[in-house]
């Protein structure tokens, strides 16, 4: 046993160094102060940014995107607490015999294309996410709720729920869309997805697909604080290495970085460094639909015996996380010590392999009914992180006995036949957020899990009104999903992000979401000073 702990190590340690290698790669003696760009005067107070692949900007197709929150603005908003606050509605109230929320709206605001902006624009958008029966999107099941939206003046919505929902204050926070530029068009393929027209911070000036960058400029009408920094260029960089390189050369201010790659930068003249923390985690989410975990989804709960997490977070992750056990750990009603439930114990591994009836064959590999434990995860291959934690892991499982085949993709492929993906996800708000996850049947349960129990304490979760009462919900909730998992979780992530020196006004009182996005909740304070 110590002899097979010691090679897991050992092919740790050899990932670990490689993703060191790299990022020590892009270390140079003279660091760029403000970029080697700063002395064009077309970039003077211009944040240029080394973000996400990105194909559309719609906040009612896309829910973790950084674009979506500075070019659109939702009746509410998240503060630096998490907490939703008053945005486009000036004020609100809540009547809990009718269950129904009336929000009174700014005056004044204008679309980024002059137009003004009312309550019809609010209807539509809560009428799309409710009653679109083509649209494509992973949020329907937070708006479930809603039985009917009324607008009885130009500055006042009325949205009635069908049973009361304690996490929809929150899902107010979604960008409304503009009604004169969508009604009657499909959602799923407008052009708008494209040619984005919101009433917040930025607008879109231009999209340059061929050269991935997404210029915005400053809403100079902004209804609220207008924004310090004149304009954003928004590299679409799907490549890790390739924001750090950016980043040295100085093509780039500010990006989020994984843990080794900020490593490089820590301590250096002309960059600094915030540290995040992130509801972010990572792990192996199994597709019940496929033919082996509808055979073998019984043993799913076991691998995590067999997964040191505290060596990935340490090695993998250099120390910038934590081991996962539960999806709302990190959530303020979340993190029950008793949902922890597997130690890393291969001797436990192997009794609980025999009682489910697993034996090992000649080949070390367990065998049940005359099948393997064999299946592949689907990995994205740019996303050099997962790739590590996901080759970590078959390591790990290979020498305890089963085969994790880590399959390499440009891009997720649903309909290939692998068992499962490496996955990430968030709920840094409320522990809702994951009502769409993993009820059965709901909006963004794209692995198909089910569970009956499940189902019953998420939607009590979200219909009950007590928080202590909802905690006690969320912990059995926990303890329930650790028994009979759909995803094998890792690790948490810290949301570690590096930028020039000439970058200031971040803020890291907020729990960010999954790719550590939400960094620019304050983005209105930046500053950018390049030294001429």
């Amino acid at each position: 046993m110590k002899k097979s702990i010691r090679s897991i190590r050992a092919a740790v340690m050899v990932l670990a160094l490689v993703a060191g290698g790299l990022s020590g790669g892009c270390k140079k003696e003279n660091p760029p102060d403000g970029g080697q760009m700063a002395g064009s005067p077309d970039l003077e107070n211009t944040l240029i940014y080394a973000g996400e692949n990105e194909t559309t900007i719609n906040p009612a197709l896309t829910y973790h995107d950084e674009l979506t929150d500075i070019i659109f603005s939702g009746l509410m908003k998240y503060d630096g607490n998490g907490k939703p606050v008053t945005d486009l509605a000036e004020s609100y109230e809540y009547d809990e015999e009718s269950l129904t929320y009336t929000f009174h709206l700014r005056e004044g605001v204008k679309w980024h294309d002059g137009e003004g902006f009312d309550a019809e624009d609010v209807v539509f958008t809560y009428r799309t996410l409710t009653e679109d029966e083509t649209l494509s999107s992973s949020l329907t099941s937070d708006y479930e709720d809603i039985a009917e939206i009324e607008a009885p003046d130009a500055y006042t919505v009325r949205i009635r729920l069908r049973q009361y929902n304690a996490a929809i204050l929150g899902y107010f926070t979604i960008g409304i869309l503009p009604q004169h530029l969508l009604e009657g068009e499909d959602m799923n393929t407008t052009p708008f997805n494209q040619s984005p027209v919101g009433t917040g911070r930025f607008q879109l000036a231009e999209w340059d697909r061929t050269g991935g960058m997404i210029t915005l400029v400053r809403n100079e009408d902004y209804y609220d604080k207008v924004p310090n920094i004149e304009r954003v260029i928004y590299k679409t960089v799907a490549v890790e290495s390739t924001k750090a390189t950016m980043l040295e050369s100085g093509e780039a201010d500010l990006a989020w970085l994984n843990a080794n790659y900020a490593s490089a930068f820590r301590g250096r003249e002309g960059y600094h460094t915030w540290d995040f923390a992130t509801a972010d985690y990572r792990g192996a989410s199994m597709d019940m639909k496929s033919d082996f975990w509808s055979r073998n989804g019984d043993s799913i709960a076991v691998l995590n015996y067999a997964l040191d997490k505290e060596l990935i977070v340490n090695s993998v992750l250099n120390g910038q996380g934590e081991t996962a056990y539960s999806p709302i750990q990190k959530n303020p009603l979340g993190s029950d010590p008793a949902a922890d439930q597997y130690p890393y114990d291969l001797e436990r591994f192997a009794d609980e392999m025999e009682r489910l009836g697993w034996e090992k064959g000649d080949d070390g590999i367990y065998e049940r009914n005359g099948e393997r434990f064999h299946f592949t995860i689907q990995t994205r291959d740019y996303e050099e992180e997962r790739v590590d934690i996901a080759n970590v892991m078959s390591a790990m499982l290979k020498q305890a006995g089963v085969e994790m085949e880590v399959a390499l993709v440009t891009r997720f492929d649903w309909s290939a036949g692998y068992d499962g993906f490496l996955y990430g996800f968030a709920a840094p708000f409320d522990p809702d957020m994951v009502y769409k996850q993993f009820v059965s049947g709901a909006s963004d349960n794209t692995m198909s899990y089910s569970n009956e129990e499940v189902d019953r304490l998420l939607a009590e979760g979200r219909h009950t009104a007590d928080e202590e009462k909802r905690r006690q919900i969320y912990s059995e909730f926990e303890r329930v999903y650790a028994e009979n998992p759909g995803t094998l979780l890792v690790a948490y992530l810290d949301g570690n992000y590096v930028g020039s020196s000439a970058v200031d006004g971040l803020d890291v009182t907020r729990t960010l979401g999954h790719h550590a996005v939400g960094v620019m909740w304050n983005i209105e304070e930046w500053t950018v000073s390049r030294q001429r």
